[in-house]
């Protein structure tokens, strides 16, 4: 077999901007498939499929419509991917309104898919007696240590470390360190970023 490429598909080279990954994390990351971004966009699904494996260069009538089918700005494809280091003591001290406890941002504050945040509270921590909601979709709580309680409505859970819950961040909620004596720490996750 000859290194030749096969006809119709153009060959990456080193030099060539790939995008393609990006557009099939972005596709994964909302759900859809490759036929319903390929109808949305008025192309064929083969197509589609070469664009995210690099092996064809689209016009910039159908990298604008695939874009639009996926919600992305046609700029995001070329913008480098950021890489944000948060060195273990280093997080930004922030102030949620809890009391009894320290929170440090993880996650940069330049973006806002996510928001990683790290709770360390004392006994007797509490993010008070009402409750209240985030506007994020999700929240998602992961205790590294100690015992901890989050109120849902009526319902109260209490969480050890290893425990996560995740829950709709609109969701009147509120919570507590749930030991008499012992600190817990936990990990918030927030998506999109509130």
């Amino acid at each position: 077999m000859s290194g030749a490429p096969k006809r119709g598909i153009k060959p990456s080279s080193d030099s060539a901007v790939r995008i393609g990954s990006r557009l099939r994390a972005a596709r994964l990351g909302k759900g859809l498939t490759l036929g319903s971004v390929a109808a949305a966009a008025g192309l064929t699904e083969g197509f589609v499929s070469k664009l995210e494996r690099d092996q064809v260069s689209p016009s910039v009538a159908s990298l604008v419509a695939v874009c639009e089918a996926l919600g992305l700005r046609v700029g995001e494809l070329f913008e480098p991917p950021v890489t944000s280091i948060v060195r273990a003591g280093e997080g930004a001290l922030i102030n949620f309104g809890g009391q009894k406890v320290r929170e440090y941002l993880l996650s940069p504050g330049s973006q806002n898919y996510i928001e990683v945040l790290q709770s360390i509270i004392e006994p007797g921590g509490t993010g008070g007696d009402e409750l209240y909601s985030l506007d994020c979709e999700i929240e998602f709580v992961f205790v590294t240590k100690g015992e901890f309680e989050v109120r849902l409505g009526p319902e109260a859970f209490v969480l050890n470390q290893g425990d996560s819950i995740t829950f709709k961040g609109r969701e009147p909620h509120t919570w507590r360190n749930a030991s008499k004596t012992e600190p817990c720490e936990v990990l918030w996750v927030l998506a999109p970023a509130p």
